[in-house]
């Protein structure tokens, strides 16, 4: 008997469509509610608000929390929060890399995907293409854009260990709630 609906690539449509429902389930008062109630908590709230930091759909607000928070020691903060993102980010990569990795390489075999590669390889070469790479998902990782995405770029596209991944994204992460606490503090 045939499928009623058939799917290419079901996973990463169910990945965009949790993030979608993710988006509607967040904008509750009540769920808003619940993370602002999370500064309360001291490094507690600072480590569960870094978890939620990596997380494209919680990431507004992380932000915001992160800018209303008053800690005491901004760099131990960071580097809770910060610890908070990495645990996030590891969850993802894990996710990615076991449960997602049989779509991307059927993905990077499509004509359009191998004609963008075609491109790049010719006016690029391989190391700085990599370079890039690796400085766009930083990029992606240290600010407040989901880390889904450049997590996904290093687990996808790359060869990465989770070490690897665990000190970029550590580093990266705790530098920007370094950066966001900052300014929060400045603003006050």
């Amino acid at each position: 008997m045939k499928r009623l609906f058939r799917f290419k690539y079901p996973k990463i449509t169910i990945l965009i469509l949790a993030i979608v429902a993710a988006y509607y389930i967040f904008r509750n008062p009540e769920i808003s509610y619940f993370f602002s109630n999370l500064g309360k908590l001291s490094y507690l709230g600072i480590f569960i608000v870094g978890f939620f930091f990596s997380f494209g759909f919680t990431a507004p607000f992380a932000i915001s929390l992160f800018l209303l928070a008053n800690p005491e020691n901004i760099l131990l903060a960071a580097i809770v929060g910060g610890t908070g993102a990495l645990l996030a980010d590891l969850s993802i990569y894990k996710i990615i890399k076991f449960s997602f990795m049989d779509e991307f390489n059927e993905l990077e075999n499509t004509h359009p995907i191998k004609k963008l590669n075609k491109i790049i390889s010719n006016s690029i070469s391989h190391k700085i293409k990599v370079y890039l790479m690796y400085l766009l998902a930083g990029i992606i990782i240290a600010s407040p854009l989901p880390d889904e995405v450049g997590v996904t770029m290093l687990a996808g596209l790359s060869h990465i260990k989770a070490v690897t991944l665990s000190l970029i994204s550590f580093v990266l992460n705790t530098l920007g709630i370094l950066i966001i606490i900052f300014i929060g503090k400045s603003l006050i």
